[in-house]
């Protein structure tokens, strides 16, 4: 499906950068707040010893009465959350005590149990985790249960037909298994829709990555609805190629500018490193790929005596490192970066 410069111009009037994932409707807070809305409904209903909307005879004359907004303050900022009600105005919620005003240190566990790939034991270490040690096993267990069901309704979600953009990255979390802290992977797709907001449309844990992994990832999300994307902005994975053109071979991948950069400038001493940066710069903010072509030969001139790999690698490269430019210069940034998940992974405290 093709898209005009003037539609992705107005699809993307509004983007600002990190705060559509950090600010108030940030995706990491939407996901947050999902999940302990969640656990404390399960928490309702193990107080008052029935599911909502059961009609049968109760133990009990006490009943759910409604909800009511509470603040926190979460690493990503004001969190607000409501929280459920009892008539007789005696249920506390141990996920977030009655007094506690702060729900922070929570960001990996919160990523790693909406990723699928997460066993039901692991999610249930990781609430366990968040509740602390003064809430009992069963608790935890219906806890888990709810928040699984949540959890699977959202990686099955049905997703949009189009998307224009999407972007493809990796972060490294930190998970507790057996008492031990461990580092996976987490790969997440976010894209940019028709109406120019920002989607997660899935997070997954997985050992390694490879054309095989990718093409599973892009089967499910063709699966759940997706039938085509316009271009795919991603950090060189390994695979990724492969396994696009074989599920959507009309998308354009594009490789990441930043990622590109910061190889470039890895063997790089420190006092040459500002003018690398400066000159390569020159290259990827070209008003034309004519253009950037000709700087990239000024780059190599200047530099190749020293740095012969660098340019050698962006010649290499090029066809990855240049789809952009088929696009209007106010949203190029957009696209030649995945400043989108890099943000996300800003949030979490990870990088690759």
């Amino acid at each position: 499906m093709a898209i005009s410069k003037e539609v992705l111009d107005e699809l993307l009037k509004d983007y600002k950068g990190p705060e559509d994932i950090t600010g108030p409707e940030g995706l990491l807070k939407q996901l947050t707040k999902a999940l302990i809305e969640r656990a404390m409904d399960a928490e309702m209903t193990d107080h008052l010893g029935y599911e909502k909307n059961d009609q049968t005879e109760k133990d009990t004359s006490n009943r759910r009465n409604g909800k009511t907004k509470k603040t926190l303050r979460s690493d990503q900022g004001p969190l607000e959350i409501e929280v459920p009600r009892d008539r007789e105005g005696d249920f506390e919620p141990a996920i977030v005590p009655k007094h506690q005003r702060e729900f922070k240190g929570f960001d990996d566990k919160i990523l790693s149990m909406y990723a699928r790939g997460m066993t039901t034991r692991e999610i249930a270490g990781h609430l366990k985790e968040i509740y602390g040690t003064d809430v009992s096993p069963e608790l935890i267990s219906r806890a888990t249960d709810s928040v699984k069901e949540l959890l699977e309704d959202w990686r099955n979600r049905i997703l949009e037909p189009f998307y224009p953009i999407l972007f493809l990255d990796a972060l490294v979390i930190n998970v507790r298994e057996d008492g031990k802290v461990a580092k996976k992977s987490i790969y997440m797709a976010l894209a940019i829709n028709q109406e120019g907001r920002k989607e997660l449309l899935g997070l997954w844990i997985d050992q390694s990555e490879g054309a095989k992994f990718w093409l599973r990832i892009l089967n499910e999300l063709k699966n759940r609805g997706v039938q085509d994307i316009l271009l795919t902005a991603v950090d060189g994975l390994s695979g990724f190629p492969e396994a696009i053109a074989a599920v959507f071979p009309k998308t354009e991948v594009q490789l990441c500018i930043v990622h590109m950069v910061r190889n470039s400038l890895k063997f790089v001493p420190y006092k040459d490193r500002k003018a690398i940066a400066t000159d390569l710069k020159k290259i990827y903010s070209a008003p034309s790929e004519e253009v950037a072509v000709d700087e990239l030969k000024t780059f190599s001139a200047k530099w190749d005596a020293r740095y012969p790999m660098i340019s050698r690698s962006w010649k290499s490269r090029w066809a990855e490192l240049t789809p952009f430019f088929k696009f209007p210069a106010t949203i190029r940034k957009v696209i030649y970066t995945t400043n989108a998940i890099e943000s996300l992974n800003y949030v979490t405290g990870v990088r690759r």
